[in-house]
């Protein structure tokens, strides 16, 4: 089976402007599918956009299936930033004839271009999407770092659905930490709100040393994201995570949530993170988004996504030696050394977690991204609290 034969090309008809695109707006840089598929082995693209139009289990969002094209229209007239792109327009993934068929195939297209070493870029159709995109990491047998920004953990129950093992957009990460083989090292949500998360949750992930960050703490700080994103190796976005003044387009939309541009700097972090192979972009619905004003803002977290890949450091994994700097600190009563680098080329920091004894056979130690605050609280003897998650997990 060939690759195209999951896609349908895309209807440029409804998106090109009468006048057509300026030579510098994207419209003009991308390839775009619109009568024959291209051979991604031998035209190779740094990045390409798939679209997925299936709602069927996206839990009160029906209509997010239309979301792709809306999407396009916008990213398709901003300009492009100042350096060569190469990406690809791959169109829609057809809806199957029942969910799962839409779960293989965007599973077999984020897998085939990983593979690759192409970075797609999933826009359109619910947040249980997230589910087969996490399943592309299954044929490599790598460990996944996962990073999800929503508003709420995904953990319900589905008593409601006729299938009790159906995966929708409120309960897929229930389908992801239980899945077997389990590939799943880390899993990290941002800007959660108290009120719509159960303690039960909150106890699951601490009882599991997962990452979670509620909203109030990243308000004002959004540079506190970096590193949490940087240990990525897939990005899922709910454009429901942001504030309904700003992203009205999602049936589920709140009043509190992140700022526009604060969702784009998280796109920015993503696309400058040389880890990360695949992001998503879910939930955003066209029947809710009457000026267009969500669409152009998801296009706008596309392009600083795009930015921040175009301008990736390829400092990790961190070689050569010479551009990093080692920084050895002693907790309080000796108890443990903690090795701290630092790369010369961007000033972002990393911190060394020994494997415990067996734990890994190639490897001494695990290196894990962190702030420079971690180094300031272990230099006054106490012990990073990212640290110790961390080696909790490699037991």
């Amino acid at each position: 089976m060939s690759l195209s034969d999951f896609f349908t090309p895309v209807d440029v008809t409804r998106i090109i402007p009468g006048q057509g695109y300026n030579p510098n707006q994207m419209g003009s840089k991308l390839e775009v599918y619109v009568y024959e598929f291209p051979d991604l082995e031998e035209q190779k693209p740094d990045v390409v956009i798939i679209g997925v139009q299936d709602d069927r289990n996206a839990t009160g969002n029906t209509g997010c299936a239309l979301g792709p094209d809306y999407i396009r229209e916008k990213l398709y007239r901003l300009y492009q930033g100042s350096y060569d792109t190469k990406i690809y327009d791959l169109g829609n993934i057809r809806q199957g004839a029942s969910v799962s068929d839409t779960y293989f195939a965007l599973k077999t297209a984020v897998s085939t271009l990983i593979k690759l070493d192409i970075v797609p870029v999933i826009i359109g159709g619910g947040q249980d999407l997230t589910y087969a995109q996490y399943l592309a990491y299954e044929d490599m047998e790598q460990r996944v770092d996962l990073v999800v920004v929503d508003s709420r953990f995904d953990l319900d129950e589905v008593a409601d659905m006729e299938e009790t093992d159906a995966t929708t957009s409120a309960s897929y990460l229930n389908k992801i930490f239980l899945y077997e083989p389990n590939y799943l090292f880390n899993f990290s949500n941002l800007g959660y709100q108290t009120y719509f998360v159960s303690q039960e949750s909150l106890r699951v992930m601490d009882t599991l040393f997962f990452d979670v960050h509620r909203l109030g703490e990243l308000t004002g700080h959004i540079n506190v994201t970096e590193p949490i994103i940087r240990n990525a190796s897939m990005l899922s976005f709910d454009i429901g995570a942001i504030r309904s003044s700003d992203a009205a387009g999602n049936a589920n939309a709140t009043p509190n949530g992140f700022y526009g541009e604060e969702a784009c700097q998280i796109c920015r972090y993503a696309g400058f993170n040389d880890k990360l192979s695949s992001i998503g972009f879910y939930e955003f619905n066209p029947a809710y988004d009457s000026n267009g004003q969500t669409a152009m803002l998801v296009a706008e977290m596309i392009w600083y996504f795009i930015d921040g890949f175009y301008n990736r450091k390829q400092d990790f994994p961190l070689q050569p030696k010479s551009q990093y700097l080692v920084y050895k600190t002693t907790l309080k009563h000796d108890e443990h050394e903690i090795v701290f680098v630092k790369s010369k080329k961007s000033d972002r920091w990393w911190m060394q977690v020994p494997y415990p004894t067996g734990g890994s056979m190639n490897e001494r130690y695990h290196l894990v991204p962190c702030r420079y605050e971690d180094y300031t609280t272990a230099v006054s003897g106490e012990m990073p609290d990212l640290w110790w998650r961390t080696y909790q997990k490699l037991v």
